[in-house]
């Protein structure tokens, strides 16, 4: 597995490096099979320090975990008992339908658009958007189960995917205001 272990404004000893580096060899060896590369990002906030850790498995899932604390260890074992805790989750949610196969990527592009902040109260002159910023990005191919475990683990209000059941089309889970997961299949 590769590491990349930096600080923000934090110099970041070599104890502190091989002490990750073990500690997530041993989280990353006892729940997931294969995984390629973990990011942790330390920081001081006020008076704490704060410690990201981003986990990419060859699944295709994403783990993050945050953690922080006045200590610099342990907010790093804060945030690896997050992270370890995740992976169990989803490991024992996996068990039943564990494939040994990557998930399958589809090329496209991003976009981000200019928003309405409302301070100009004018009609514009054309309804076309403003794009700010064009990206290339994957689509992953999962099943719907799949997809909400990444969405979760990710932390994220909502996951574009290719429904690996179908042969064409985008699905779309999302968080939904009343806590439920809700799914967008087109036909």
């Amino acid at each position: 597995m590769q590491y990349q272990v930096t600080g923000k404004k934090i110099d970041i000893g070599e104890a502190l490096q091989s002490h990750v580096k073990t500690s997530l060899d041993e989280v990353a060896g006892k729940y997931a099979g294969r995984p390629t590369d973990a990011n942790v990002v330390f920081s001081k906030s006020g008076h704490e320090f704060v410690c990201e850790i981003l986990i990419h498995l060859s699944t295709g899932l994403t783990v993050q975990a945050r953690g922080h604390d006045h200590e610099i260890y342990a907010a790093f074992e804060r945030s690896c008992d997050k992270a370890e805790k995740q992976l169990r989750r989803y490991k024992r949610r996996l068990k039943d339908h564990r494939r040994e196969r990557p998930v399958e990527l589809q090329d496209a592009s991003a976009y981000i658009l200019a928003s309405s902040d409302g301070h100009d109260e004018s009609e514009p002159d054309t309804l076309q958007p403003i794009i700010i910023a064009e990206m290339e990005t994957k689509i992953p191919s999962l099943s719907v189960g799949e997809a909400v475990m990444q969405m979760e683990l990710a932390g994220a209000p909502v996951l574009v995917f290719r429904n690996e059941r179908q042969e064409t089309g985008v699905n779309v889970v999302y968080r939904r205001d009343d806590g439920n997961i809700g799914w967008i299949d087109p036909n």
